[in-house]
Formats: C-alpha cells, structure tokens, sequence
C-alpha cells in the first residue's frame, strides 16, 4: 500500500509560480512512476505530467509544457512539480498518483495510487 499526501496548493496571480509536493509512504517508492493530474470543476481529471521510476524519462500536457516541471528525489519518497507562468485555466485540484510500472504514463487507468488532492487558484 502507497499513501500519496500533496501540498503547495494556494491562491496566485496570473504570472506567478507554485511548487506541488507529494510526499508517499513506503519502501518501493523507487519502483513506481509519478503522475501529476488535474481536475477543474465541471470538468473530467486530466493529465499534467509524468515522471518515470528512475526519473530519467518525463512527459507533459501540451497545455503545461515549457511551464511545468516534474521531478522527484527518491531518497526523499516525494514528488514535485514545479509550475510557472501560471494561468487562470490552470485552477483546478491538482492529485499525484503512483503507477506500479517502471516508465511514465499519462493514462489515469494504469496508476494504482492517488492523493487526495490540493487545490490550485490562479487569478487574473
């Protein structure tokens, strides 16, 4: 079993910056890729980012790409993702999740583990 806890939600400009944690429980974290998803009101979960086990293969939405940054530090079992030039299409509630494979993936279906949740607001 993997508990998955995020934080660094807020409220922020447009313009501005915010970095997402997520920190997991257990021995394996080290086995298992990372993903980033969102979702805003009304609408379905999406995809934001992926980082493999090893953390040597990334990928993200093109909606985030260039402005987001995953990353992670296996000796520290967390997650991060690094957003700027943030936009009000941007809010959303942001969920890490853990997949038991070993190369990143942006399909919902194939993560196994999923955070509760922080909250991202972006004003303009």
């Amino acid at each position: 079993q993997v508990q998955l806890v995020e934080s660094g939600g807020g409220s922020v400009q447009a313009g501005g910056s915010l970095r997402l944690s997520c920190a997991t429980s257990g021995r394996t974290f080290s086995r298992y890729a990372m993903g980033w998803f969102r979702q805003a009101p009304g609408k379905e979960r999406e995809f934001v980012a992926t980082i493999s086990a090893s953390g040597g293969s990334t990928n993200y939405a093109d909606s985030v790409k260039g402005r987001f940054t995953i990353s992670r530090d296996n000796a520290k079992n967390t997650v991060y993702l690094q957003m700027n030039s943030l936009k009000p299409e941007d809010t959303a509630a942001y969920y890490c999740a853990a997949a038991n494979i070993r190369y990143s993936s942006s399909w919902p279906t194939q993560y196994d583990y999923w955070g509760q949740g922080t909250q991202v607001t972006v004003s303009s």
